[in-house]
C-alpha cells in the first residue's frame, strides 16, 4: 500500500490529507482567536491586514518553500530536517550536525506542545453550548487515550483518517463561504498591500507576526511525511486544503469585521461562524481533528528518534513494530517522555490562550534551520548562485520577521519549548562528541596479518574448542581490517578455538528501508568479515538476518555448517553459534583534557539511558557474551612517575 499511494490516486490523495495536514489542518481553531487577542481596539483595516498575512504566508512559506522547493529534498523518498542533514553531511564541516541537532529537537519540543493546545482548543469549544465545562479533565483524558493507543499500532484508526480529514476541511471551506457574505469587503486580504500596512501601521506588529505564524506551524510537519505519501500526492492534496484554509479564514475574518462588539476575550471566531445547530458535531469534528493532528506528530517523533540513532545522534532505544505495516514503528520511551510532555504542558498553562504564547518559537528555529540546509542542498545541486541568495535571503528575512517576532513570546512560555528543546540538543552534542571521541581510540589491524595466527588457534586440538562459529560484532568500516580488541580477545584473553571465525559489522543507515549484506571471505570456508547495513525503519534482528546469510553462504557452497564434532556430524547436525561483543567503558585512569573527561562521563550516563549492544541489534541473549575493557584516552604526554632504583 505504501509504494500504490505514491502515484496520484484517489486513494493516495486520501490517505494524504489524513496523514500530512492534519496539523496545519487544526490551526483555524486557534490562529484568529489568537490575531484578535494579540492587539486590542483593532479596526477594519487590523482584520484585513492580518487575513491577508495569513494568506500569503500561506502562499510564500507553506507552497513555496515546502510544496514546490523542499519536498524534492528527499533522501531515497524520506523527508524531513534529519533526512535532509543526510543529504548534505557528506563533505562537509564537522560542525553541521549541531544545527541539525538544534532543528530536530525544537521540531520534537513542538510535537509535545502541539496535541496539547489543538485538543485543549477543540475540548473549550464546549464553552459555547454550556456554562462551565470540565475543560481540562476531559483534555486530559483525549490525551491520555491517545498516547495509550500507540503501543497498538495506528493501522486500524489509520483507516478513518482520510476520510474523517477530507470531512474536516470540507466543513472548513463550507463554513468559512458560508460567512463571506457578512462583510465582502474581507476579499480585499488577497491584496498583500495590507499585509505590509499592517506591519507599518501598527506599533506591536511582533504581536501580530507572532499570532499569524501559527498558520504555518505545520509546514515542517509536512515535510516530514513525504516518506508516507510521496511527494505528488502532497503537492496535489496542498491546494484543495489551501483553498479550505483560505476560505475558512476568510469567513472568521468576515465574521469579525461584522460583529466586532461580540469578540469578547473568551470568544473563538472558529465556533461563532458555525450555527448553533451544528456547534456539537463540529466540536466533536474539532476533537477528531485533533487527534489527528497529534497522532501524525507522535508518529513523526518515533521517525525522527529513529533517524537519530542511525546518524549516531542518540542512544540505541527499545523500537516496537505493532502492526505488519512497512515501516510503522513505536518508540515506547520517546511515547512516554512525550505523554509527559503534554500533560505537563496542561496542566501548566490550562487553557489553549496560555498555550499560544508557547507556541510557535521553537519551530520557527527548525525553519531557519531547513533553510539554511536547503541552501547547502541547492548548492550541491548545481543551482545557479543568484537563486540560492534570493532563497536564503527571502526565507531567512521572513523566518527572521517570525524567530524575532515569536521571541517576544519567550517569557509567556516559549522558554518552555526552548528548554525541551535544549535538553535534546545538548544530549545529541554530547553523544555525538564523546563518539568521535571514542572513535578516535579504536585500533586496527590488517586482517591478512593475523589470518595465520587465527587460523592456527581453530586447528590446535590443545586448545578447548569455544564455539563451533564464533561471531564478533565489529565496528571496523574496512572489512580487511580488525579491531585490536578483538584479535587480543581471540588470541591473547583466552584462546577462543572455532570452526568458523564471523567478523560482523553492521551499518545503521539514514536510508528508510535498507536491509543488504556483503561478505568478504579472508580465509576461504573458515573466516568471513560480513557487513550488513540496516535502514532506520527495519526492525533490528540480526540474529535472524546473519541465519540468513549463513544459508546463502551454504547454499553457495562457501560454508559447510555442519558440526565437527564426530557424533554430530554423523547425524548431519550444524554447529552452534556464539556471539562476542566488545564492550568499551571509560576508564577512570584516562590521561585526558578536563572537558574530554566530562564528556565522557556524560556519555557514561547517557548509555543507561539506551539499549546494550545484545538488544539493540536483537541478538540472542542465551549465546551472547559481552566482554567489558577499558577504554583509556591518552590526549597529554605527562612524565613517567615510576623510576627504576634496583641495581
Amino acid at each position: 500500500m505504501q509504494d500504490n499511494i505514491k502515484k496520484i490516486t484517489a486513494l493516495g490523495l486520501l490517505v494524504t490529507l489524513g496523514i500530512v495536514f492534519g496539523d496545519i489542518g487544526t490551526s483555524p481553531l486557534y490562529v484568529m482567536k489568537t490575531i484578535c487577542h494579540a492587539t486590542p481596539g483593532y479596526g477594519p483595516d487590523y482584520i484585513l491586514g492580518a487575513v491577508s498575512l495569513v494568506i500569503w504566508t500561506l502562499t510564500l512559506q507553506t507552497t513555496i518553500k515546502y510544496v514546490l522547493i523542499a519536498l524534492r529534498a528527499d533522501n531515497k523518498g524520506e523527508g524531513g530536517i534529519l533526512a535532509l542533514y543526510s543529504l548534505v553531511r557528506k563533505g562537509r564541516k564537522r560542525y553541521l550536525y549541531i544545527l541539525a541537532a538544534i532543528g530536530a529537537s525544537t521540531l520534537v519540543a513542538d510535537g509535545v506542545i502541539t496535541p496539547a493546545i489543538t485538543v485543549t482548543t477543540s475540548v473549550e469549544g464546549l464553552q459555547a453550548i454550556m456554562p462551565d465545562p470540565p475543560v481540562i479533565p476531559v483534555t486530559l483524558l483525549i490525551i491520555s487515550l491517545i498516547f495509550i493507543a500507540q503501543s497498538q499500532g495506528t493501522s486500524a484508526i489509520g483507516k478513518m483518517f482520510g476520510p474523517a480529514m477530507l470531512l474536516w476541511f470540507l466543513m472548513l471551506g463550507i463554513l468559512g463561504a458560508a460567512n463571506l457574505g457578512h462583510d465582502w469587503s474581507i476579499l480585499k486580504a488577497f491584496n498583500p498591500w495590507y499585509a505590509v500596512r499592517i506591519l507599518i501601521d501598527y506599533p506591536g506588529w511582533w504581536l501580530i507576526l507572532g499570532a499569524v505564524f501559527l498558520c504555518t506551524t505545520g509546514a515542517e510537519a509536512l515535510y516530514s511525511d513525504l516518506g508516507h505519501c510521496g511527494r505528488l500526492n502532497i503537492s496535489v492534496a496542498w491546494i484543495f486544503v489551501k483553498l479550505m484554509l483560505i476560505l475558512n479564514y476568510l469567513g472568521q475574518g468576515s465574521w469579525i469585521l461584522a460583529h466586532p462588539a461580540d469578540m469578547g476575550p473568551d470568544v473563538n471566531p472558529f465556533y461563532a461562524i458555525m450555527p448553533h445547530w451544528w456547534l456539537l458535531p463540529g466540536i466533536i469534528m474539532s476533537a477528531l481533528a485533533s487527534i489527528i493532528a497529534s497522532q501524525a506528530l507522535i508518529s513523526g517523533s518515533f521517525t525522527i528518534f529513529s533517524e537519530a540513532m542511525n546518524i549516531d545522534f542518540w542512544p540505541r532505544l527499545r523500537i516496537k513494530y505493532p502492526t505488519s505495516l512497512k515501516g510503522q514503528l513505536y518508540i515506547p520511551s520517546v511515547n512516554l517522555f512525550l505523554f509527559a510532555g503534554c500533560i505537563l504542558t496542561v496542566l501548566l498553562f490550562r487553557s489553549s490562550a496560555n498555550m499560544e504564547g508557547a507556541y510557535g518559537l521553537a519551530i520557527t528555529v527548525t525553519m531557519l534551520v531547513t533553510t539554511a540546509l536547503l541552501a547547502i542542498w541547492l548548492r550541491q545541486r548545481g543551482t545557479r548562485r543568484w537563486i540560492i541568495y534570493s532563497f536564503l535571503g527571502t526565507f531567512t528575512l521572513i523566518e527572521g520577521m517570525f524567530f524575532c517576532a515569536n521571541l517576544f513570546k519567550f517569557m509567556h512560555g516559549g522558554w518552555y519549548t526552548l528548554l525541551i528543546a535544549g535538553i535534546i540538543t545538548a544530549t545529541v552534542i554530547i553523544w555525538k562528541r564523546a563518539s568521535r571521541i571514542r572513535s578516535k581510540y579504536f585500533t586496527y589491524s590488517r586482517a591478512h596479518d593475523n589470518i595465520p595466527v587465527v587460523a592456527g588457534i581453530s586447528t590446535d586440538r590443545d586448545i578447548p574448542k569455544y564455539a563451533s562459529n564464533l561471531v564478533y560484532i565489529s565496528r571496523s568500516p574496512d572489512p580487511l581490517m580488525i579491531e585490536s580488541k578483538i584479535l587480543y580477545s581471540i588470541i591473547n584473553k583466552q584462546p577462543k578455538r572455532a570452526d568458523h571465525y564471523f567478523f560482523l559489522r553492521v551499518e545503521f543507515t539514514d536510508s528508510p528501508d535498507t536491509l543488504e549484506y556483503s561478505v568478504t571471505e579472508l580465509l576461504p570456508g573458515k573466516i568471513f568479515s560480513i557487513g550488513m547495513r540496516i535502514g532506520f525503519k527495519v526492525e533490528p534482528r540480526v540474529t535472524l538476518y546473519l541465519r540468513q546469510v549463513v544459508e546463502d553462504l551454504v547454499a553457495a557452497g562457501r560454508l559447510d555448517l555442519v558440526s565437527a564434532y564426530t557424533s554430530l556430524r554423523t547425524l548431519n547436525i550444524p554447529g552452534d553459534f556464539r556471539f562476542t561483543v566488545i564492550h568499551r567503558v571509560f576508564s577512570p585512569s584516562s590521561d585526558c583534557r578536563p572537558g574530554e573527561r566530562r564528556i565522557m562521563n556524560l556519555y557514561e550516563r547517557l548509555r543507561k539511558i539506551g539499549l546494550d549492544t545484545t538488544d539493540a541489534l536483537g541478538l540472542d541473549t542465551s549465546n551472547t557474551t559481552i566482554e567489558n575493557v577499558p577504554l583509556i584516552l591518552a590526549s597529554r604526554n605527562r612524565p613517567r612517575r615510576i623510576k627504576e632504583i634496583f641495581p
